[in-house]
């Protein structure tokens, strides 16, 4: 067996392409009709002689402005597409950058419609042949399935990167059933600031300053609608395609990676979906493969040309002929808060529940995982409210810090259970479940697992994790109260991972009631009871090497199109801190991202934004759980300058969360507008 290292240091296995088979021009601030007199805000890469030769499209919707944020990331990718005869459109969807309109919350029916709207536009331009594919990271990546599914005839294929097919128990709002406290408020309070901004008074003229106000007095901050719907009803059922996979009845390339927060998904698509789908994940944080770390990255656009090419041009690229699913096992390494580099290899797999994939199981018996049952016992855990303060970010972006750190730090804070050394090395890709009898001695509970990979010299690195909340051990829509001493059959599902464990290496499982911030906490100390046994057990997911893996992952060197230049107004800085005051028994984690400030010449637009995030909770009182998230943001040019400052809280008693927003703008260092929001949402088995 062949494992690939990758010593090669990013910026050295990366080119940038400046020939391309056709000549591209750029086509900006192109408005797209919509049906009710809104326009929407486009720009467009395509061949210079399009409207000769009509080209199939490509379409990213997003919301995160192309005149600024994302414009060197767009200058990156669809110029690239375009010069291999795509149009390639970036369109700010309703409300966003330049767009009209207001945002008024993630996926709604209006974004949908306006989607179909601007397919409808692009099969009527000159240059375009009527095929479209899409292709988007995160939001771009959930709208393209969800659009996907509303099966417009021109949509003939999409690129899904980062995203999620189940709005409610996957994605930046609820996990197994619990508030995602590291996750939602700071999503929301990003969206409440990104919302906030300005359109560009050079694009749409004197009207900006109007419409800022209105934006500003009417968006709403969306963590209100998030937490009045604690369970998973009509709301997340909406723009979730797991509701009926049959929707989607066209290809869908689905694409993440082992530190992203939305690897799982991938798995349930290649299982679920009727159509042909491909699937990809390598070692990669929340970004796009051919510039993410950890390496290895790939040729990514390289891939998906042969995608488009395959589905949009009728061309056999033989990438239908390759393996389902390849994906990347990664060698045990000592836990780091940051990896620029993840050691491993490509494996293949032709079907998504694989034959190459096996269970076993181990069981849970006086602070061990044995290879059988040996006997029944009881075994008491204790809730310790900061636990969890060294787990990492839940989706990482590939910053400093983002990564779980030595799971020693949290150990003491659960209970473990350790195998003995493996006796092989082996490979670990699917979903490891933790299954138990057990039961809480309060009516509402959780539980949460934690999987690491311990070496011989005693360090433990985070693989894998997940939690349950055990309200909704029977449904998640319908929510029950626990009996208290009544014993219960769980299974919690982990976090998928693609993962290799050394001879001599350990196994670590461990349980707790608590996992903050990644859970918000119960309302009162919980004392969960596992009654260990035959039904209590961790099963694990054991791949049997393939010949056919020595020949996978064959990629290209990562390319990407000439990006725009940029003069650095403020270099980036990020710090992340663990406070324990044990006078007090307080403990507090500071996450601080200021992620600089640049300039744009091509348009001379200034952009830059600061955000600080807290996480605090007391030792023995849930109801001291706080987050608060802050942000500041920049937008300007010459003598047009503008600031935003955002603040959210969140705070729960026994019975209630209270939820606070304020932001306040400024014009040329003069305030222009504030307003605070406050609400009180009822906790529903929460």
């Amino acid at each position: 067996m062949t494992t690939l290292v990758f010593n090669i240091k990013d910026s050295e296995r990366r080119r940038t392409k400046t020939e391309y088979p056709r000549d591209v021009k750029k086509m900006e601030h192109v408005w797209i009709p919509m049906s009710d007199g809104a326009k929407l805000a486009a720009t467009i890469w395509l061949p210079k002689d399009a409207e000769e030769n009509p080209v199939p499209a490509i379409l990213e919707y997003i919301p995160y402005r192309k005149n600024d944020f994302t414009a060197i990331r767009d200058s990156a990718r669809h110029p690239y597409f375009a010069g291999h005869g795509y149009a390639s459109i970036r369109v700010d969807i309703r409300g966003s950058g330049d767009s009209d309109g207001i945002l008024l919350d993630e996926y709604l029916k209006q974004e949908h419609d306006d989607a179909l709207e601007v397919l409808d536009w692009i099969e009527q331009q000159a240059w375009s042949t009527g095929s479209v594919g899409m292709i988007g990271k995160s939001w771009g990546g959930f709208n393209s399935l969800q659009v996907a599914a509303r099966q417009h005839r021109a949509l003939k294929a999409i690129i899904t990167l980062c995203s999620t097919d189940d709005r409610y128990s996957d994605d930046v709002h609820y996990r197994g059933g619990n508030i995602l406290a590291s996750d939602m408020l700071w999503w929301a309070s990003t969206m409440f600031a990104y919302n906030a901004r300005p359109q560009d008074p050079n694009v749409v003229g004197q009207s900006w300053k109007e419409n800022w106000l209105d934006r500003l007095e009417n968006t709403p901050p969306f963590v209100e609608e998030w937490v009045k719907h604690q369970r998973r009803d009509a709301y997340w059922k909406h723009g979730s395609i797991c509701e009926d996979y049959s929707d989607v009845d066209i290809p869908v390339f689905a694409v993440s990676g082992w530190q992203d927060g939305y690897t799982d998904a991938v798995f349930r698509l290649l299982e679920k979906l009727p159509k042909e789908s491909k699937g990809l994940i390598g070692p990669w944080a929340h970004e796009f493969p051919e510039v993410a770390t950890p390496e290895p990255a790939i040729g990514f656009l390289q891939e998906c040309l042969r995608w488009w090419d395959q589905w949009l041009k009728g061309e056999d690229t033989g990438i239908m002929d390759e393996p389902k699913l390849i994906s990347w096992i990664q060698d045990s390494e000592l836990p780091q808060v940051s990896y620029q580099s993840r050691p491993g290899k490509w494996v293949a797999d032709h079907a998504w529940p694989s034959e190459n994939v096996s269970e076993n199981s181990l069981w849970l018996t006086e602070g061990k995982l044995v290879s059988d049952c040996k006997r029944e016992e009881t075994i008491s855990i204790p809730s310790v409210q900061e636990h969890g303060f060294y787990a990492g970010v839940w989706c990482p972006f590939g910053q400093p810090g983002d990564i779980a750190a030595d799971q020693r730090f949290e150990n003491g804070k659960s209970v473990v259970f350790t195998s003995a050394p493996f006796e092989e090395t082996t490979d670990l890709l699917g979903h490891p479940v933790f299954h138990a009898e057990l039961s809480a001695d309060q009516e509402n509970a959780l539980i949460a697992v934690r999987l690491s990979d311990k070496a011989p010299t005693g360090e433990s690195t985070l693989i894998s994790w997940g939690m349950l909340n055990l309200n909704h051990l029977q449904s998640h829509e319908h929510p029950e109260a626990l009996v208290p001493g009544k014993k219960y059959q769980v299974a919690v599902k982990l976090d998928a991972l693609g993962q290799q464990i050394p001879k001599g290496h350990r196994l670590e499982l461990a349980v707790s009631p608590t996992y903050w911030p990644q859970a918000w906490p119960s309302p009162k100390p919980v004392t969960l009871t596992i009654h260990a046994g035959e039904a209590t057990r961790l099963t694990l997911p054991v791949r049997t090497p393939q010949e056919e893996d020595e020949t996978c992952g064959q990629f290209d060197v990562p390319e990407t199109a000439p990006v725009m230049d940029k003069e650095i107004l403020r270099t980036e800085n990020r710090t992340r801190e663990v406070i324990h005051d044990p006078v007090n028994g307080t403990w507090r984690l500071e996450d601080f991202s200021d992620e600089g400030q640049r300039k744009l010449p091509s348009n001379g637009l200034e952009y830059g934004s600061i955000n600080k995030n807290t996480f605090a909770i007391a030792e023995n009182d849930p109801l001291a759980a706080r987050v608060t998230c802050e942000w500041e943001l920049t937008v300007g040019r010459d003598d047009w300058q503008t600031k935003l400052e955002t603040y959210s809280d969140m705070t729960s008693d026994e019975t209630n969360f209270y939820i606070v927003n304020t932001v306040t703008a400024y014009e040329n260092e003069k305030q222009v507008f504030t307003k605070t929001w406050k609400k009180e949402i009822r906790r529903d088995f929460v």
